[in-house]
């Protein structure tokens, strides 16, 4: 089993190269990549961010982190893969019974993945939920249809967001082959493609009334889930970025040519000496490090905040500087991988070489998460002494106690907000 994080980084280094010669197909493809999915799931990272008290070595984020990064960094599809795994696992140790966490934890560090069920289509809004738990003669019964299923199609379990008889927020957990669970491999996008996001629908599911959490309570207090879920993204986005940047300075080495003023005036035999090129992918190298030290910081303050803040204002400090990560990682990221085509030429643009991938990947992960509004709830933190709201996709810090107390410099402070 995997007990530090330096075993966990070399086994992500090590899995990241035994993927690596397949990208390519996977991508063009856009089918279940099963054989690398089984995998991982035998690899141990699964259970890296299990508790201590559960047999799991506890890992912190900014292991998962670089973890995540070294995988994207070759396909940043099959990285995203266990995104809501790692989310569900969090979601067990703050909100999970005992034996909600002895029962799951115990499958996943024997290999099982936890896909996710919590996004739907046709609402009003993303969070606009038709997915019932009614409690009936037979017990709580599962009924809805949910997309972006992120690993649902090769997981053990899968954690299911519901409104119950209450219109209570719950999330309840069933087995992937479960009597009425159906899952479909209707993903079809440009990029991203071999997570296989599509449909699960789920008609009349028995759900064990013992796998069942009442997920509200988790957006009614101070909390980190969605700073550490966006901490995977931002993980991504890095990972991204690097393997755009890596696969543009190998084209221009072996495959380039310079621009032929550069080569008449005695400037540059070889694409790598020529000027601009130089000076181009000198300044992309520069963001994504920007990048990756930006998702270093933010990963370090959530081992200092950890999953349970104490309040608002610790919370807040995490949540701003992973929004500040991602928002800025995924504009390196759609950078670096449209700018491969400006230091490489014309001949990049042959699809043999797939290099169209990194800017699909990358925009196609950022696209479910506007960076405009990580902007915004940051200036308006930072100018206004304005909290975001708190729910599931920014960054989950307002307080449950005055849900207009803002934090700013270690004090409380009333919102200008109405």
């Amino acid at each position: 089993m995997i007990s530090s994080g330096n075993d966990a980084i070399t086994v992500a280094l090590n899995y990241a190269a035994s993927i690596a010669d397949g990208a390519i197909e996977r991508d063009r493809a856009g089918t279940v990549p099963v054989r690398e999915l089984e995998a991982l799931d035998s690899s141990g990272l699964l259970g890296i961010t299990v508790p201590r008290e559960y047999g799991g070595p506890g890992l912190p984020a900014s292991v998962l982190a670089e973890v995540i990064r070294t995988i994207a960094a070759v396909d940043p599809a099959i990285a995203q893969v266990p995104q809501s795994h790692f989310l569900l696992v969090d979601v067990l140790a703050v909100w999970g019974t005992p034996v909600q966490r002895e029962r799951l934890y115990t499958d996943v560090l024997n290999g099982s993945r936890i896909g996710n069920g919590l996004a739907e289509r046709g609402g009003a809004h993303a969070q606009d939920l038709k997915t019932r738990l009614r409690l009936t003669s037979r017990g709580p019964l599962l009924t809805g249809r949910k997309y972006y299923c992120t690993g649902a199609i090769t997981s053990r379990w899968i954690g299911v967001s519901a409104l119950n008889d209450d219109s209570r927020l719950v999330l309840a957990f069933v087995e992937r082959d479960a009597d009425g669970v159906k899952l479909d491999d209707d993903w079809n996008v440009m990029g991203q493609r071999a997570t296989v996001s599509g449909t699960a629908a789920f008609d009349d599911v028995a759900v064990d009334p013992g796998l069942i959490v009442p997920y509200e309570r988790a957006f009614e207090v101070p909390q980190q889930l969605g700073a550490r879920a966006q901490l995977f993204h931002t993980a991504i986005q890095a990972g991204i970025a690097g393997g755009a940047l890596r696969d543009a300075g190998a084209f221009v080495r072996t495959k380039a040519r310079p621009f032929f003023e550069a080569a008449r005036q005695g400037w540059a035999e070889r694409a790598s000496d020529d000027p601009h090129i130089i000076q181009r992918f000198g300044r992309l190298a520069t963001r994504v490090r920007a990048a990756e030290v930006m998702l270093a910081a933010a990963a370090a303050t959530l081992d200092e905040v950890t999953r349970r803040p104490l309040d608002a204002a610790e919370a807040a400090r995490g949540s701003l500087t992973v929004a500040q990560a991602k928002a800025f990682a995924s504009e390196v990221a759609v950078e670096v991988a449209s700018d491969i085509f400006s230091l490489t030429g014309a001949s990049a643009a042959d699809e043999r070489y797939d290099l169209s991938r990194h800017w699909r990947n990358a925009r196609t992960h950022a696209s479910h998460d506007p960076v405009d509004w990580k902007y915004h709830h940051v200036g308006n933190y930072l100018l206004n002494d304005v909290l975001p709201p708190n729910h599931g996709q920014l960054l989950f810090i307002m307080s449950y106690v005055d849900k207009h107390v803002s934090v700013r410099g270690g004090r409380h402070q009333r919102s200008r907000e109405a």
